[in-house]
């Protein structure tokens, strides 16, 4: 059997210069219960991590808020320097224990999330930051002058948005260039398929978060052709959102070896038009 390798799932430019293979790796579980501390197996989690560029993954999203800061710290500690590799990471959540995230969109809060991640993942200045939610109790346009002045001082590299809409990116592209977006999408839940449309028209890399949630939908779909690909429900989901969109960058996440391989092996999958269709429920 041949090592999965990320690059059949072919290549996207993030901000127009920073080429990423667009199956990539969500840092989110290397983390323990409620996204809080460390995970139960660290030796498994690290593994993973290393198993990363041996499979073509070039491309990590993570943010402060995940663990909070074990998965940047776990990052750091496996794959520092990252040579090919580029991360992508959030700010602008607080945690207060497992599975309770608030936003805070104050600048103060948002600079102190970009010098930590700074400083956690061992970087002179980011890949790519993202605000991990518009803090409603914050007026957004102060939230994207900051975001519009890490660029400035030459903090991160490039900025995006993450579960939005399209009036949302188009007022913050007002002060910057939004290059990517990362909303929750899958092939059971399409909320964002407007906002997909937008970042395609645009050029904008969009992420989506719980990209295999849907691997359950579709029923006999998803059987039959499973026997027909030799793939899983999983693996079909994630053949599916490649072909949805060029534009798509998804970031299945585990802290297992053998799941990320799993994952990885779907960029071989290459779905025909007709079959496409069947899954999209056309």
């Amino acid at each position: 059997m041949s090592t999965p390798d990320a690059a059949l799932s072919g290549t996207f430019s993030i901000g127009g210069d920073m080429t990423v293979n667009r199956l990539g790796f969500g840092a989110m579980r290397i983390t323990g219960d409620g996204i809080w501390g460390a995970p139960k197996d660290p030796a498994e989690a690290r593994a993973t991590l290393k198993r990363l560029l041996d499979l073509g993954i070039d491309f990590i999203d993570t943010a402060e808020a995940y663990g909070p800061a074990t998965s940047e710290e776990l990052l750091a500690e496996v794959l520092a320097p990252y040579g090919k590799i580029k991360i992508a990471t959030k700010g602008g959540h607080s945690r207060q224990g497992p599975n309770v995230w608030t936003p805070i969109g104050r600048p103060e809060f948002l600079r102190q999330g970009v010098l930590t991640s700074l400083y956690r993942l061992k970087q002179e200045r980011l890949d790519l930051w993202q605000l991990h939610r518009i803090d409603p109790k914050v007026p957004r346009n102060e939230q994207f002058e900051t975001i519009a002045g890490f660029l400035k001082e030459g903090l991160i590299r490039h900025a995006g948005l993450s579960e939005v809409t399209v009036e949302e990116i188009e007022s913050a592209q007002k002060y910057f260039p939004v290059v990517t977006v990362q909303n929750r999408y899958n092939i059971a839940d399409r909320a964002s398929e407007a906002v997909l449309e937008y970042c395609e028209k645009h050029a904008i890399g969009f992420i989506p978060w719980r990209p295999i949630a849907g691997g359950t939908a579709g029923g006999g779909v998803l059987e039959t052709l499973g026997k027909k690909y030799n793939a899983s429900p999983s693996q079909l989901s994630l053949a599916w959102m490649l072909k949805r969109s060029p534009v798509m960058l998804p970031i299945p996440g585990t802290g297992k070896v053998k799941h990320l391989e799993e994952n990885t092996a779907a960029a071989a999958i290459k779905l025909s038009d007709e079959d496409f269709a069947a899954l999209s429920g056309r």
